[in-house]
């Protein structure tokens, strides 16, 4: 079984571990690998949220700057122009909390200003780590993602030597410099970056490992959905892919994944449960 926690956000807790979270993907980026445009606009982006909430998300994780590969930072202006609308709409019409998908200081304050509880951090605090600081003021709670390198450089990096006993101790220097910065651990969840700066085979032998990660005494987070390395000619076969990669990810100790396909994946999700508890 899964360690059960008490995740606190900014306004509430998630208990974790009986059953497992859903974090639902809403990308407001007009450049996005796997629905970039999609819902770029406010009202569409709207309407998307509370949709995924009906299938079964707990939590919504919104992302105005990509980080696909080979893509390029953004100024925290326009990372802003495309986040504020959306949340202004989301704003007290959610039963769930709002996660945003910044590693930007100046775009978490905004956005816990405006309502979200959750800041997902894609550099795991090594691109603005005064970001810290931000997420301790609000008490909101903190996902710190394994990344290696910068979207723009990973596909000239070799792979990663020693890949779980890295991230390991990569996500635990992260988790000492949230902590000095002010940040309660029992805030902190997290995630070992599938796809961000690792090999197509690393990113199975991640999954295939994830134990690992129960050292560090924290709520795991995975995010495999529709990356590169589960692509297939057809969206209905990457979606059975998906859900191949988020039961190995529940079973290998994962809390919380996040995901696309919310109806899909809840169903996937609450059988691997049902196993998980037997």
């Amino acid at each position: 079984m899964r360690k059960p926690y008490s995740w606190k956000l900014k306004r509430r807790e998630i208990n974790l571990g009986e059953r497992t979270a859903l974090m639902a993907v809403l990308n407001v980026t007009p450049d996005s690998f796997s629905d970039g445009g999609k819902f770029s606009d406010p009202d569409r982006a709207f309407a998307r949220a509370l949709e995924m909430e009906e299938e079964g998300a707990d939590i919504i994780d919104i992302g105005a700057e990509s980080t696909r590969p080979g893509s390029a930072r953004i100024p925290a202006a326009e990372e802003l122009r495309r986040l504020i609308p959306v949340l202004k709409r989301l704003k007290d019409r959610l039963g769930i909390p709002i996660s945003v998908d910044t590693y930007k200081a100046e775009v978490a304050e905004r956005a816990l200003d405006l309502g979200a509880e959750i800041v997902n951090d894609p550099s795991g605090l090594t691109f603005e780590p005064h970001l810290a600081r931000v997420i301790a003021n609000h008490d909101a709670g903190l996902v710190l993602n394994h990344m290696r390198g910068r979207p723009e450089t990973w596909a000239k990096l070799g792979p990663l030597p020693d890949a779980m006993g890295t991230i390991v101790r990569d996500l635990d220097a992260a988790v000492s410099r949230a902590r000095h910065e002010g940040v309660d651990r029992t805030r902190v969840a997290i995630d070992p970056g599938i796809g961000f700066g690792k090999r197509k085979e690393q990113n199975s032998l991640i999954l295939g490992h994830l134990a690992a990660l129960a050292a560090l005494d924290l709520p795991i987070l995975v995010g495999p959905s529709r990356k590169q390395f589960l692509a297939h000619p057809t969206a209905e076969e990457t979606r059975f892919a998906t859900a191949a990669a988020v039961a190995a990810s529940i079973l290998g100790g994962a809390h919380i994944v996040r995901v696309h396909d919310v109806r899909e994946m809840r169903a996937a999700a609450d059988v691997v449960d049902e196993i998980v508890r037997s």
